[in-house]
């Protein structure tokens, strides 16, 4: 009885500052049914368990645009995760949204990342043209449905639906579920999951405080590594005008504050204009409770038109000046190579790397899949030497 009593307790407590658009504290529940945590609500049991992770902790020397072994002061996928979340949790108690969810799905959106970041995926996905292809974010769904072990009675994390429909839709409802079908199996989540509904405004919110991290913070790291000048970057729109208010510092405050200055303007504005943006939508579509958010038809969290060309500027800019450097390229091109080398070397003789009894219901070119996407920089980079 007393833990009923306090149970109750923590959950009126949890979710009294909750809008009507909020995911509850109380979930629909898991895949494999478990009680109730008396301490903690289902969405900070699920934090937990991602950070407590094994593909959580390898995040810390995967690549996020300068390969591991480039610096110790570049971004890699696990700082990009936590400033992610930092500004989920912003944006999520402005609107008086579900904040540990909104956590929860930026701490776990880049766990399925191959080592050697987008062009590591890229080989990978290659490598599996016969077989289903890879994509990160399904990649993601296996880690923390399948592949973490960590529990007795079932396979993964065992996540709450409300997670696992936010990392489904982290880009968007899914029209096409067939590469799903392909790399998780058909009716993966026992009709659990609808995929066709919007995403909650927490999964919204994750998903675009996703974009504000990377192109403000790899903006910062561009920098950083001399790929470019703070003046190559006043041809674009809205970033012209922060520079203009800080570049009169530079001489009594030097560069390195002064650019530090400029990345926090540039998330500063981006997320101010999401709100009011975000804020426009909801009032303008009339959306009034969770019901509504599903049955949107188009996302209800986004920039303004002004800040979206900001956007589309600020990516094509890094593209060109940071992604294709020749830096840069030499790096992930050399990750490229290491990873389609290591699929052919495994699969030539996959006793030696892989369990094949681990996960029976997949072909071993997926478990060689799973094994490589799973892998660090450094790992890979060993594994390769080793194998030569």
């Amino acid at each position: 009885m007393y833990y009923t009593i306090l149970l109750i307790f923590m959950q009126k407590k949890t979710s009294f500052h909750y809008s009507n658009l909020a995911i509850p504290v109380k979930s629909r529940g898991r895949i494999y049914h478990e009680s109730a945590n008396i301490l903690r609500s289902p969405y900070q049991r699920d934090r937990d368990r991602v950070i407590h992770s094994t593909a959580f902790r390898r995040l810390k020397h995967k690549t996020q645009v300068f390969v591991n072994t480039t610096g110790d002061h570049f971004r890699t996928r696990i700082t990009h995760s936590l400033e992610v979340a930092q500004i989920a949790r912003t944006l999520a108690k402005h609107f008086n949204l579900n904040e540990d969810l909104c956590e929860t799905l930026s701490l776990s959106h880049d766990l399925g990342h191959t080592p050697f970041g987008h062009a590591g995926e890229e080989a990978l996905n290659e490598c599996m043209n016969l077989y289903g292809g890879f994509d990160h974010n399904i990649q993601t769904l296996r880690i923390v449905n399948l592949l973490e072990t960590k529990y007795y009675n079932f396979k993964g994390l065992n996540l709450s639906l409300e997670t696992i429909d936010g990392l489904v839709k982290h880009n968007g409802p899914i029209n096409d579920s067939r590469k799903l079908d392909l790399i998780l199996g058909k009716n993966f989540f026992k009709n659990k999951i609808n995929y066709k509904k919007n995403a909650s405004l927490e999964a919204q919110i994750a998903s675009i405080s996703d974009d504000i991290a990377y192109n403000s913070h790899d903006l910062e790291d561009g920098l950083r590594a001399n790929l470019y000048k703070v003046d190559d970057l006043k041809s674009i729109p809205i970033l012209s005008e922060i520079i203009g208010k800080h570049k009169k510092f530079i001489k009594t405050k030097g560069t390195e504050l002064m650019i530090r200055q400029i990345i926090r303007d540039i998330i500063n504005d981006m997320v101010i204009d999401v709100i009011i943006n975000t804020q426009k939508n909801i009032k303008e579509r009339k959306i009034k409770n969770i019901k509504d958010i599903y049955n949107s038809k188009s996302l209800l969290v986004g920039f303004s038109s002004k800040m979206n060309n900001f956007d589309k500027k600020i990516k094509s800019f890094l593209r060109d000046k940071m992604y294709f450097s020749k830096n840069v390229l030499e790096k992930t091109n050399m990750g490229k190579k290491i990873i389609n080398i290591l699929f052919l070397k495994i699969k030539k003789n996959p006793s030696k790397f892989i369990n094949k009894e681990k996960y029976k219901k997949y072909n071993i070119e997926r478990n060689i899949c799973d094994f490589i996407a799973g892998m660090t920089d450094r790992y890979a980079i060993n594994l390769y030497n080793s194998l030569k």
